[in-house]
Formats: structure tokens, sequence, C-alpha cells
């Protein structure tokens, strides 16, 4: 058994942590996950950085705040000036491996691919999984070059309005959901991964396994299993108005953004929570598959493995759909499970406020790997940031203040402001958004106006807006938000900002300065 721990870090794509049992659900939606869970620390309040994929895994890799690493949108590259965590982790001797289901982190060339000694692709049109690699030079020589020209045409999407605006017509959108594998291969990749850490095992591997796995189950569009709709909502089997609902849900892509019309009616917010809540079900059935196959061979007696997800999803809740414009608490409010009995005790429930941020240095921390950061970077503290203060009660470097940030994706703003500009101009889609978290208090803020105060504790819902009530709460959280947007770091900043010796030597280590 190696000295330093496996890890596991699974991300369950669009996943609200109201709709898990071990956070109240009471559809048995996750009883999988409730089991595993019986055996790791949960923290109650963990909280996104950002509201969507590409800025919350920025985050989740760097350790950093969207604003301060700066990837906001489909069509941009994380800075070099950000190592990720499986790069840091290569650098230290870990065997780097990801398992991704998410198109946006597969196939769009954002750089958070970096570091991984295999980043198996499981979306789009052309796959890639670990059998691909005992087939012939020759077939992977030619499969290679599909899977480029299909990233090719893929990131062309992200970059032209008109592309992206036509793939979300209901002509196109049960076309690529369907056929280019839009949420990827929940069994495939889990089937894969089960077999991947048994090889790596069995064969006295020195190395110890980081692996990442995204699963997409939750994500729109929403087609579980028969069996388990009539699990999660027995009335629906024969109900043809619902299905009929969800047909038209499914092929509306335009509409997973676009913020309703008109509220939901009862049936139909029924209907769509139920689907929704099955496809969980059917995801939780296979991750408890995985968790029992590795711990059946033994191998998570060694191992770190932490479960979140990235954001959560709108179902019109506040006037919005999906996970594109705001940080209200079922977008950004998220699961978070640790199992790691040297650490981390069964059982045990934190209450204190946490930043998923934290996973990088929690990570990294329980490696022992030191970060190639400048010591005056507040990033490279990684005790001070590590979840185990929050579990062991102590003071942290976030001195218990906790911020979400919501940039607008830019190619969906086009779309909306091309389609309903009024609508654009009032909800105020255009201007970043903000949360910031301290004690039972969040504070909402839309560019620099404040939007919404909420007792989070009294009113998990945000459903009162107290801000009026509590004129004091307000300027104190502001003026901690407008401290944490002025010291943010930018991007030109980082640029010229002067790096010791040592760090340029990590640097060089890692591949980013010759």
């Amino acid at each position: 058994m190696t000295a330093r721990p496996n890890i596991l870090f699974i991300i369950l794509d669009t996943l609200r942590r109201d709709h898990l049992g071990i956070y109240g659900d009471t559809r048995r939606t996750s009883p999988f996950l409730d089991e595993f869970a019986q055996n790791a620390t949960i923290f109650d309040r963990a909280i996104s950085p950002a509201q969507w994929t590409i800025p919350a895994h920025g985050s989740l890799f760097t350790g950093t705040y969207p604003s301060a690493h700066g990837l906001h949108q489909a069509y941009q590259r994380l800075s070099g000036s950000h190592p990720t965590i499986a790069e840091i982790l290569q650098v230290a001797e870990y065997h780097t491996v990801a398992f991704c289901n998410n198109p946006l982190l597969g196939i769009l060339e954002t750089d958070l691919q970096r570091g991984f000694d295999h980043f198996f692709n499981y979306a789009g049109a052309t796959p890639d999984r670990p059998v691909d690699m005992r087939r012939s030079p020759a077939r992977r020589a030619a499969a290679a070059q599909l899977r480029q020209l299909a990233r090719r045409i893929s990131n062309e999407f992200a970059h032209s309005d008109f592309l992206f605006r036509m793939s979300l017509s209901p002509a196109f959108v049960p076309i690529w959901s369907r056929l280019v594998n839009f949420k990827g291969n929940t069994t495939q990749s889990l089937e894969d991964l089960l077999a991947y850490w048994q090889q790596h095992h069995a064969g006295g591997a020195e190395k110890p396994i980081f692996t990442y796995l995204n699963l997409m189950g939750a994500h729109t569009p929403y087609r579980p299993p028969q069996q388990y709709l009539d699990r999660i909502a027995p009335d629906l089997k024969h109900d043809k108005q619902a299905f009929h609902f969800m047909a038209h849900h499914n092929a509306d892509g335009l509409g997973w953004i676009s913020p309703p019309d008109e509220p939901l009616e009862d049936w139909q917010q029924h209907t769509l929570d139920s689907f929704y809540a099955a496809e969980i079900a059917y995801q939780d059935f296979y991750v408890g598959r995985l968790l029992n196959g590795l711990k059946q061979a033994g191998i998570l007696d060694n191992t770190l493995v932490i479960i979140s997800a990235d954001h959560g999803e709108g179902h019109g809740d506040h006037g919005f759909n999906g996970h594109s414009f705001v940080v209200y608490q079922e977008l950004v409010h998220v699961p978070l499970i640790v199992r790691y009995p040297a650490q981390f005790p069964a059982g045990k429930r934190v209450q204190t406020g946490v930043s998923t941020r934290r996973i990088f240095h929690t990570i990294l921390a329980a490696a022992g790997v030191k970060p190639p950061l400048d010591e005056a970077d507040p990033n490279a503290n990684i005790n001070g940031l590590s979840l185990l203060n929050a579990v062991n009660g102590r003071p942290d470097t976030e001195n218990g203040i906790v911020y979400s940030e919501a940039f607008p994706p830019v190619n969906l703003l086009n779309i909306l402001e091309r389609n309903i500009p009024e609508t654009v101009t009032q909800l105020k889609l255009a201007q970043v958004r903000r949360g910031v978290y301290a004690d039972n208090y969040k504070l909402a803020v839309v560019g620099n106006q404040v939007e919404q105060l909420f007792d989070v504790a009294a009113d998990p819902a945000e459903t009162h807006n107290i801000a009026s009530q509590q004129p004091e709460t307000v300027q104190t959280l502001q003026r901690q938000l407008e401290q944490f947007v002025t010291q943010s770091p930018t991007e030109e900043a980082v640029g010229q900002t002067d790096v010791s010796s040592e760090v340029m030597a990590n640097l060089r280590a890692l591949g980013y300065v010759d």
C-alpha cells in the first residue's frame, strides 16, 4: 500500500443539493450515495464559486475564484499562470487520469485537460476510451485524427453565435443530444474507471493515482429509464400530457437557458422535477456500483474520495431556468461528501460555510504536495485552506467568508439579446452577479447594486428578502464583497507580477516556461 493516498474526485454535474437523501429529499433519489456518505464527512454549507461548468471547474482545478483565474467563457483558455491540480500532482509523481462525460470539458479547448496522463472523453461524436489504447497504431492514429476533426467542429460552435444559436433550435437539439453523446456514457465510463483502477493496483504500480470523474446524468435533456421514473413519480406512468410536455422541453434548447415567460403550472413543475429526480436516481445506481466495486477490491482503504457538484439547476426557481446568470441557492449550494478515514470522521456533518474551490487545497494537503506558487500568494497556503480546518473547528484563511460569482456566458447572452432584448435589460442579465456568505447571511449583488439579502439558515429557498430589515448587515457584507472584487488579481496583474526563482523552477517543471 502506498503511503500517499490515492485520490478519486467525482463531480456529479448539474446536481442540486436539495435532491439528495442526505440533504432532505425523501423520494429515494440517492440511496447508494446516502449509504456511502454514512462513512464519510458531509458538508452542509458547501458553495460553488460559479454557476456553470467552465468557471466552476476553473476554480475546482486551480483553487481560485473565477475573478482570479479568468476562465469565464467556453471560448477562453485557462492562463498558464494558474497550475491545475492534475499538473501539480503529475509533477509530484501521481498517475493522473480523467473519465469525463461533459463535452465542455472533454472537447472544448479550455486547457482544463492540462496535467492528465490520460483524459478519457465519453462525450461527442468520437469518444476516447481506455480500450482504444489496445488498438493497432494505425487505428489509434486514424481515431486521433477523427477526434481532432470533431474537436475543431465543436470548438467552432463555441466561437460562432450563428452556429450555437442554430444548435439550440428544436430541429437540431434531438439530433445532437442523442446521436453525439452530449451526456457521455455513464455506464461505460464507470466500468472503465473501475477496470482501470483494478489494473493499476494489480500491476503493483509505485505511483498513487489521481482520478477525476465527471458524470452528466442530471443535466438536460431528461430521459430517465421508466423504472426510475416510476419509483420517483408513479402517478406519471400513464400521463400522456406529462410525457408530451417533457418531449417539448427536451427539444427546446433555448428554453433551457431563457427566463420563462410565465411560471410553470403545478403539474408541469411536478413533471419536470420528477424527470430530473429520476435521472439522479438512475445515475446514483451506477455510482453505487462503482464505489462498491472499489470497496470490495480493497482499493478504498487508502483513498481520498471527494464527491461534489460543479453547480445545480434552476427549474423556474426565482424566475430563471438552467444555470447561466444567477447565484441563487439552487445553483451554487452544492453537495460535498469527503471520505478519508485517516482525516475525515465518518458520520460527521460540518455546518461551517466553505467554498468548493478548497477541494484543490484539501487534495494537495492530503497528498503532502506543495503547489508551485509564491509564498506570498494566498492560494499557496494549502493547510490554511484545507477543508480539514472546518472539520476540526479551526479558523482558516477564509475567515468564514465565502463568495460565488456569475459571469454571464457570452454565447448564451448573445442569443437572448437577439431574441428577448427587453428581458435581458430588465433582469440585468449582461451584468456580473455575485454572492457573499457570512454566518447565516448571504448578500446578492448585481453589478454594483445590492439585489437581496437572505438568512439562508432560516430561509434555505431564499424566498424572503430581508435587506430593508437589516441595513447594517447589508453594508458590512457589501464592503466585504467590494474588497474581494478590488483585491482579485486580473490577468494583466498576474502577467506583471514578479515571480521568485523557486516558483520559476516549478513552473519550468510543469512546462509553462522555457
